[in-house]
C-alpha cells in the first residue's frame, strides 16, 4: 500500500514522522517543541489505516504502540465494553513502565538526557488524552444509567499517565492546565484501591500547576478528608504540602525587601495558600488527626498488608533491587491467595507470617509519613491562623508525643541495615531519616518562636527549676511559664529542650543538623529576654559548647556560625553571669583573637551578636552593682566593645556592607543593628559626635558622602518598611528593650531636612556630594 494520509499532516509527509532512534536525537537536540507540534488529535490518529500503522511501525520502531492506541479508541466509545481496554492496556503498560523504572533507578542527570522513545511515542499519537477521556467519560455522560469502569481499569489508566508525566517533557504541564481534570482526579481518592495512583499523579500535577488549586474548588473537601484512614492521610499531606506553601518559601531570603514589599502592595488580600491553610483547619478533626500521626509509635500502625501495597508503588525508596524483588514476590502471593474463595483458617495463619516485615522497614515507613505530616503542621504554625493552630497541636498533646518518640525514632542510632533513598546514602542531607530530623527541628523552631507555648518543651520538674531560679535572683516569674498547663507538659525524665541540647552537644563538628539545632534552641529564648529562660540553658553547658564550636573547632560553614552567633547573642543579652562564663572560656589573648576573627570575617553572621554586645554593655554601665563592675573590668569582650573607635568600627562597616536594592530578610538586621548603636548614643546625647565621626571615616577614606548618603536611604527605606500598617513591630521591641517609638523618633530626627540640625545627616553631608533624593526601584 503507497497511498499516504498527507492530508492528516497538512506540514509533513509521512516519511518526516520521526522513527524511535530520531525520537532519541530529537530528545537530545532539545526539539521536543517540534514532536509537541506534531501533537495529533484522538480523532486524526485513528484515522490513519491498521495496514500503514503496521507498515510504518517497523521502519520506526513504534513498537506497536500506534495500533494499540487504535484499538483502545475503537473499544472506549461510550456504548463500548470496557472490558477490552484494560487488555489493550496490560500490553501497553509494560513498554511505558520499563522507561519509567530507568528514570527513576539511574541517575537522575543521565536519566533526563536518556531517550524513552516509546512515551514519546505514546503521547505522540494520542495516548494521554485518550485516557483523560476514558476516565472522565462517566462524568461527562448525560445517560441516567452511567458506564462503570472497573477499578483495575483506573488504575492501569493512572499508571500508565504517571509514567508519561515523567519521562515526557511537557505531558504534566497539558495536565496542569486541565483544571476540569485536575479536580476529577480528587474524586478518585474516595476509592481505596486507586488512591494511591492518583495521589501519586495528582502530586506531579500539582508541582507544576502555575496557579496554585484553591481546595475550596474540591468537591466534597471535609468528607473526602474523613473518609482517609491515617496512611491516606500521611500520603494526602505530600500534595497539600504543595496547596499550603508560598511559591518562594524556600528560597525566602533571597527576594529583596523592595520587592516584597512591592508585590504585596499588588496582592492586598490573603494569598490562595493563606486561603488554603484556612480551608484545613476549618475540617473537624484535621489538626487532631495529624497529631495522633505524628506522635503514633510504630508497633501502634496497621498490618502490612497496607506498607507492602505502598511499597510497590514507592518502590525509589528502596536501596536494594534484591529488597525490592523480595517484597514484591511476597506482596503478590498475598494478592493471589486473598483473591481466592478459600476461608482455610491456617491459610490466612500462613499469609498473616509471610508478609511480616523487619522492624527497620517498619520504622522507615513511619518516618516516611511523619515527614509528610510534620511540614504540614509547620507551615500552618508559620501561617495567619498561627495562634488557632498553636492552641490546637498544645490541646492535642503534639509535644510530649514528639518527645515520646525522640530517642526510638526522631533521633535515633543508624542502623547498618537502614534503608534509604535509591542513589543515596546515609549520611545524605535527601535520606528518610536525616530529613526527618530537620523537618522535626523546623518544627520546634516555628513552634517556639515569639509564643508562650513554649514551655511545652520541658517537664514539671524543669518548669519548677524556672520557678526557682526566679525566686533565687529574686526577679518575678515570667508569667507563661505561671499559666503553662501541667497537662500538657512534657512526660518523663527530661523535655524535649533538654533532649535537643543533649544530642546537640554530641553532633560531630561536620553535621549539616548543627545550623537547624541552633536555630531550635534559639527560638525559644526569642522574644522579651527571659534571666530564667537564659539560666536554665547556660547551666547545662550551652554557652561553653558553643564557643568551642566557634573558637576551638573554627568553625567555617557561614551558616552554622550565624547561628552560632544569633543563639549566643540571644544567650548572653543582659545576663552578666553569661558575660562571666565567656570571660571564664575565652581566657587567653590567642581565643580571643580567633573569636573577634570569627565576627569579623562576616559582621551579616555576626551582627546580631555585636548587637546584644552593645545593648548590654549599655545597660552594664548604668548599674551600680558590684558584681556587674567587676566583669566589666575583667571581660575582655565588654572591654573591647567599650572603646568608641571599635564601636564606629562596626558602625561604618554595617552601614557600608548594606544597601537598598540589597536589602534581604537576612540583611535587614544590620541596619537595624546600626540603629541601636545610633539609638543608644542618642540616649547620651553623643548623636552629633557619631555622624561627624563617619563623616571625617569617608573623608579618610577619599570617598565624602558615600556612607552618609547610602544611610539616608536606607533610613528612608526603614520607614517605608517598619511603618507599615501590617508589619509587627514587637520583634524589634523585644530584641532591643527599646520602644518602637524611640526608634521611629529617632530615624526621623537622623532623616530632618534641617541642615542647621546638629542630629540630622544631611548636617554632615557636602552640598556638592549630596545625593539623597534618588528614588529606588519597588520593581
Amino acid at each position: 500500500m503507497n497511498s499516504k494520509p498527507e492530508s492528516l499532516f497538512p506540514c509533513r509527509s509521512w516519511e518526516m514522522f520521526p522513527s524511535s532512534s530520531e525520537l532519541s536525537t530529537c530528545c537530545r537536540r532539545g526539539w521536543t517543541s517540534i514532536l509537541m507540534s506534531m501533537h495529533l488529535s484522538l480523532k486524526q490518529t485513528f484515522e490513519i489505516t491498521e495496514a500503514l500503522l503496521k507498515e510504518r511501525d517497523k521502519q520506526a520502531k513504534w513498537n506497536g504502540i500506534p495500533l494499540l492506541l487504535q484499538k483502545l479508541y475503537e473499544h472506549s466509545h461510550p456504548n463500548s465494553d470496557f472490558s477490552q481496554c484494560q487488555s489493550i492496556l496490560k500490553e501497553i503498560s509494560p513498554l511505558l513502565s520499563m522507561e519509567a523504572m530507568v528514570y527513576v533507578t539511574e541517575d537522575r542527570k543521565a536519566a533526563q538526557e536518556s531517550s524513552f522513545p516509546n512515551t514519546y511515542t505514546f503521547d505522540l499519537f494520542g495516548g494521554v488524552d485518550l485516557l483523560v477521556e476514558i476516565l472522565m467519560r462517566p462524568t461527562l455522560i448525560t445517560q441516567k444509567k452511567k458506564q462503570k469502569i472497573s477499578d483495575d481499569l483506573i488504575k492501569d489508566c493512572l499508571s500508565i499517565l504517571y509514567n508519561t508525566c515523567i519521562c515526557t517533557e511537557g505531558v504534566t504541564r497539558r495536565l496542569a492546565e486541565r483544571n476540569d481534570f485536575v479536580l476529577f482526579l480528587f474524586t478518585l481518592m474516595t476509592n481505596k484501591k486507586t488512591f494511591l495512583q492518583t495521589a501519586t499523579l495528582i502530586e506531579d500535577i500539582l508541582g507544576v500547576k502555575k496557579e496554585m488549586i484553591q481546595l475550596d474548588d474540591i468537591p466534597n473537601l471535609a468528607s473526602l478528608v474523613s473518609s482517609f484512614d491515617q496512611q491516606q492521610l500521611a500520603n494526602f499531606c505530600r500534595i497539600l504540602a504543595v496547596t499550603i506553601s508560598e511559591l518562594d518559601t524556600g528560597s525566602d531570603d533571597k527576594h529583596t525587601l523592595l520587592a516584597k514589599n512591592a508585590q504585596q502592595k499588588k496582592n492586598l488580600g490573603p494569598s490562595r495558600a493563606e486561603i488554603n491553610q484556612a480551608t484545613l483547619l476549618n475540617i473537624p478533626g484535621f489538626i487532631e488527626r495529624l497529631c495522633k500521626l505524628a506522635t503514633r509509635k510504630v508497633s501502634e500502625t496497621t498490618g502490612t498488608s497496607s506498607f507492602l501495597q505502598e511499597l510497590e508503588e514507592w518502590y525509589t525508596w528502596l536501596d536494594n533491587a534484591l529488597v525490592l524483588d523480595a517484597l514484591m514476590r511476597v506482596a503478590n502471593e498475598e494478592a493471589e491467595q486473598s483473591s481466592t474463595e478459600s476461608s482455610d483458617e491456617s491459610g490466612l495463619a500462613n499469609t498473616s507470617t509471610r508478609t511480616q516485615l523487619p522492624q527497620s522497614m517498619k520504622i522507615m515507613h513511619e518516618i516516611m509519613y511523619k515527614l509528610e505530616v510534620l511540614y504540614v503542621l509547620c507551615v500552618l504554625l508559620m501561617g495567619r491562623q498561627r495562634n488557632q493552630v498553636h492552641k490546637m497541636i498544645a490541646e492535642f498533646r503534639l509535644i510530649p508525643g514528639l518527645n515520646n518518640l525522640f530517642d526510638k525514632l526522631i533521633w535515633r542510632k543508624h542502623s547498618a541495615s537502614a534503608l534509604v533513598l535509591h542513589g543515596h546514602n546515609q549520611n545524605c542531607d535527601c535520606s528518610p531519616d536525616i530529613t526527618l530530623k530537620i523537618q522535626f527541628l523546623r518544627l520546634l523552631q516555628s513552634f517556639s518562636d515569639h509564643h508562650e507555648n513554649k514551655y511545652l518543651l520541658l517537664n514539671s520538674q524543669e518548669l519548677n527549676e524556672l520557678s526557682a531560679i526566679s525566686h533565687k535572683a529574686n526577679i518575678p516569674e515570667v508569667d507563661a511559664v505561671v499559666n503553662t498547663d501541667r497537662s500538657l507538659v512534657c512526660d518523663g525524665k527530661r523535655g524535649l529542650l533538654t533532649r535537643l541540647l543533649q544530642v546537640m552537644k554530641k553532633e560531630p563538628a561536620e553535621s549539616s543538623f548543627r545550623f537547624w539545632q541552633a536555630r531550635a534552641v534559639e527560638s525559644f529564648l526569642r522574644g522579651t529576654t527571659s534571666y530564667a529562660d537564659q539560666m536554665f540553658l547556660l547551666k547545662r553547658g550551652l554557652l561553653e559548647h558553643i564557643l568551642y564550636c566557634i573558637v576551638d573547632s573554627e568553625c567555617k560553614s557561614r551558616d552554622v556560625l550565624q547561628s552560632y552567633f544569633d543563639l549566643l547573642g540571644e544567650l548572653m543579652k543582659f545576663n552578666i553571669d553569661a558575660f562571666k562564663r565567656f570571660n571564664k572560656y575565652i581566657n587567653t589573648d590567642e581565643k580571643f583573637q580567633i573569636f573577634l576573627n570569627q565576627i569579623n570575617s562576616s559582621l551579616v553572621d555576626s551582627n546580631m551578636l555585636v548587637r546584644c554586645i552593645t545593648l548590654s554593655l549599655d545597660r552594664f554601665e548604668n548599674q551600680s552593682d558590684a558584681k556587674v563592675a567587676e566583669v566589666l573590668s575583667e571581660c575582655r569582650l565588654l572591654s573591647y566593645m567599650s572603646q568608641m573607635s571599635m564601636r564606629m568600627s562596626f558602625l561604618f562597616r554595617l552601614i557600608n556592607i548594606i544597601h537598598v536594592q540589597t536589602l534581604t530578610q537576612e540583611n535587614v538586621s544590620c541596619l537595624n543593628t546600626s540603629l541601636v548603636i545610633l539609638m543608644l548614643a542618642r540616649r547620651k546625647e553623643k548623636l552629633p559626635f557619631y555622624l561627624r565621626t563617619l563623616q571625617q571615616m569617608e573623608y579618610t577614606e577619599k570617598y565624602p558622602g558615600f556612607i552618609l548618603n547610602n544611610f539616608h536611604s536606607l533610613l528612608r527605606f526603614w520607614q517605608q518598611h517598619y511603618l507599615n500598617k501590617d508589619k509587627d513591630s514587637t520583634c524589634l521591641e523585644n530584641s532591643s528593650c527599646i520602644s518602637f517609638t524611640y526608634w521611629k523618633e529617632t530615624v526621623s530626627i537622623l532623616l530632618s531636612p534641617d541642615r542647621t540640625s546638629p542630629c540630622a545627616i544631611v548636617s554632615y553631608i557636602d552640598e556638592a556630594y549630596m545625593d539623597i533624593d534618588r528614588d529606588f526601584s519597588e520593581e
